[in-house]
């Protein structure tokens, strides 16, 4: 190219203005990455390697082959496992069992909600309820339950298992018990029939929950219409919009999204009846006791009274405010007192400096390397996602994350972690099969003149799904029953298919998942690791202490009232999946908001059909406040000193990220102490905390 050529290149394709402009800001290769305009692909002579490298899901059609294929080898393995003398190969064939089923439902649990084409969507949905009907089946599989019970009840077998083998092996017997496999054949058969109703229950509310609610637009003053949604002659309301500054539409949108709907109030309670009905039939007293077994607080008893402590201590009440007016008022006193109005802090926050600063942040306490890797033809659902590799200084490649950060039409508008293939050693290869996931955000684009700049929320986000996707990556067990939790995300998708309610694939104990999470984001507000990324993108700069100090000082203004509301849900979700009460769901959310929380109900609103968490959180809504008292504990004895110390990174992966659910929870907490119990644990961390992120 002649240079005149070159110079009418340049100015075409805006080279001279890039060149011109005041941008001195330099970024490591991953920075660059995502701080760089997505292009859009051109792959018409490039074969299609299929979503996430499957060929098979180089188009709709290829989920049902992929389906039949794990349907067959399942039947092998059942046929394995049932056929093959008690041992470790049992228990081998148990989790390639596990792991064929798991890799084709999460791949299509997160198809069916993330993939922009519709036709990818149904095909995906199809397959989660093919598979899920198969786990129920394999969940009450007398004769494959029996090949497993012959290993675990031979004390001579038993004794030769390794730790892992055999927590594993009581890990599936433990999924049979809860879903009822001692039963005769009748009660087993009820007991899926539960399942099956209890899956379709679920999956209405889950969509009921988060539908917007109408009012005829003449009900509305004028002036407010242009703060909502209008559908012809009607208002749609399809939030709270806590955020507003006036306060008659913050009270109309109460009002009104949360006024009660009589189909999904009568959804919610003969979910809640048949959820106590299955635990009674399995041999629980209530739904509570069998969904708590096996975490960190073991007993409905527990959470109580770990809880009780705090709320004597939190107990607040208010005959001003009301409900609408805490998350408003909450917000303006952190802003006005400390000056942190989001736009001041985001031309520090690019994307691509939050990137490198969990480059960074990563390579300095566990030797690991983020680095962006171009996908092929087919193997991602949008041109905007971004994939990368996970590499180890001396371990080498550890897995692979995919970044879809960016807003679009008919994605979730929630920040999630989905895992799409577990980690575990494959006897059959030889090899560690690499986990794989997906991180999902709802960030806005770049624009011509500046990249992707988060808020201080965003950045927070940003560093607590990663603190998900780095537990997975660092976890590195023999078996894929135990790798790290399926996919911990924003509870409005939490998994619809039945795999959820017979968890064979559960990987570690809920009170315990979101640690990884949340203390990431202590270290997302510590200046000594914000200072190694956050400069203005166009200057340079950097962020300036004294401004990451007035953050931190905001985020105590009303964390007691924060966490009191926690509470009050924590303890709702308890007694409406503990011992039946013979009222409403209203009446007993009426009870509740009375005793554990300072703000009055208001009549005709039912919040608790909004409560989406009652899904995948059922009975343990409280595990986000352990998660913050443990993750609290760690920061302290660990990193408070110095957030970027090697030894203590080594320490904290070698003792608690490694083990997925290959180790009691409180064991890794509590040092191997097995008689510390889950109401010993400090909840002092969870007031000094801040407002809560719950997602």
């Amino acid at each position: 190219m002649s240079a005149c050529k070159h110079l009418l290149h340049l100015v075409k394709h805006g080279g001279i203005r890039g060149c011109v402009r005041r941008h001195v800001t330099t970024w490591s290769p991953v920075g660059a990455a995502f701080n760089a305009k997505p292009h859009r692909r051109l792959d018409l002579f490039e074969k299609s390697v299929g979503l996430f490298g499957v060929p098979e899901l180089s188009s709709p059609a290829g989920f049902q082959g992929a389906t039949q294929k794990a349907l067959r080898d399942t039947q092998r393995l059942v046929d394995t496992a049932c056929s093959c003398s008690p041992g470790v190969q049992t228990v081998e064939a148990f989790d390639q069992l596990s792991d064929g089923l798991c890799k084709v439902a999460d791949l299509a649990d997160f198809v069916k909600v993330a993939h922009p084409d519709p036709a990818y969507r149904e095909a995906a949905e199809k397959t989660c309820v093919e598979i899920g009907t198969v786990v129920e089946k394999l969940n009450t599989n007398v004769e494959l339950c029996k090949s497993l019970k012959n290993l675990l009840d031979n004390p001579d077998i038993v004794a030769q298992l390794d730790p892992d083998t055999k927590r594993v092996a009581e890990l599936f017997m433990f999924d049979f018990e809860i879903s009822g496999i001692h039963l005769d054949e009748k009660l087993r058969k009820e007991a899926v029939a539960l399942h099956v109703k209890l899956l379709d229950l679920n999956n209405e509310f889950l969509v009921g929950s988060h539908m917007p609610n109408r009012i005829a637009r003449s009900v509305i003053p004028e002036h407010l219409h242009l703060h909502f949604a209008q559908e012809g002659s009607f208002i749609q309301v399809g939030g709270l919009h806590a955020d507003s500054p006036d306060d008659l539409v913050r009270e109309i949108a109460y009002r009104i999204y949360l006024y009660p709907n009589a189909d999904l109030m009568e959804c919610l309670e003969e979910l809640l009846k048949c959820r106590n009905k299955l635990a009674k039939l399995v041999g629980y007293e209530s739904y509570a006791h069998r969904a708590l077994k096996g975490t960190m607080a073991k007993t409905p008893g527990d959470v109580l009274s770990l809880l009780s402590p705090v709320i004597c201590t939190l107990f607040l009440s208010n005959s001003i405010l009301m409900p609408w007016d805490h998350p408003f008022f909450s917000g303006v006193l952190r802003a006005e007192r400390y000056n942190i109005e989001p736009s001041l802090y985001s031309p520090y926050f690019s994307l691509g400096a939050c990137m490198e600063g969990l480059n960074n942040l990563f390579s300095q306490l566990y030797g690991v390397s983020l680095m962006s890797e171009h996908p092929s033809a087919g193997e991602v659902w949008s041109d905007d996602v971004r994939k990368l590799a996970v590499v180890h200084e001396t371990e080498g490649l550890l897995g692979y994350i995919y970044c879809d950060f960016f807003h679009r039409a008919d994605k979730p508008h929630q920040d999630c972690h989905f895992t799409i293939r577990g980690g575990r050693w494959c006897q059959e290869t030889g090899q560690y099969q690499l986990p794989v996931v997906v991180l999902m955000l709802s960030l806005p684009h770049p624009t011509k003149s500046a990249p992707t700049l988060l808020t201080p929320g965003m950045m927070e986000n940003l560093f607590h799904e990663m603190g998900h996707a780095m537990h997975s990556m660092l976890g590195r067990t023999r078996y894929q029953h135990y790798f790290p939790p399926l996919f911990l995300f924003s509870l409005l998708f939490i998994r619809l298919s039945s795999l959820y309610f017979s968890p064979l694939g559960t990987r570690c104990a809920t009170d315990f998942a979101e640690v990884p999470s949340i203390l990431m984001e202590y270290f997302a507000t510590d200046y000594r690791v914000v200072s190694q990324f956050a400069r203005h993108y166009q200057t340079g700069q950097p962020l300036p202490e004294s401004m990451v100090a007035r953050l931190c000082e905001s985020k105590k203004v009303c964390g007691a009232a924060d966490t009191q509301l926690q509470i009050f849900y924590a303890v709702l979700d308890q007694i409406y999946h503990g011992k039946p009460q013979n009222r409403s769901t209203t009446d007993i959310l009426k009870e509740m908001q009375q005793n554990f929380y300072g703000l009055p109900y208001i009549p005709n609103t039912a919040w608790q059909l909004r409560f989406s968490h009652l899904i995948g959180y059922g009975a343990k809504y409280y595990s986000y406040l352990m998660s913050r008292a443990v993750a609290s504990m760690v920061w302290r004895q660990c990193f408070v000193q110095d957030p970027l110390n090697r030894d203590m990174g080594e320490r904290y992966r070698r003792e608690m990220l490694a083990h997925g659910g290959a180790k009691e929870p409180m064991l890794m907490v509590e040092g191997n102490t097995p008689s510390q119990r889950a109401n010993d644990i400090d909840f002092s961390g969870v007031f000094s905390a801040g407002p809560f992120h719950f997602k």
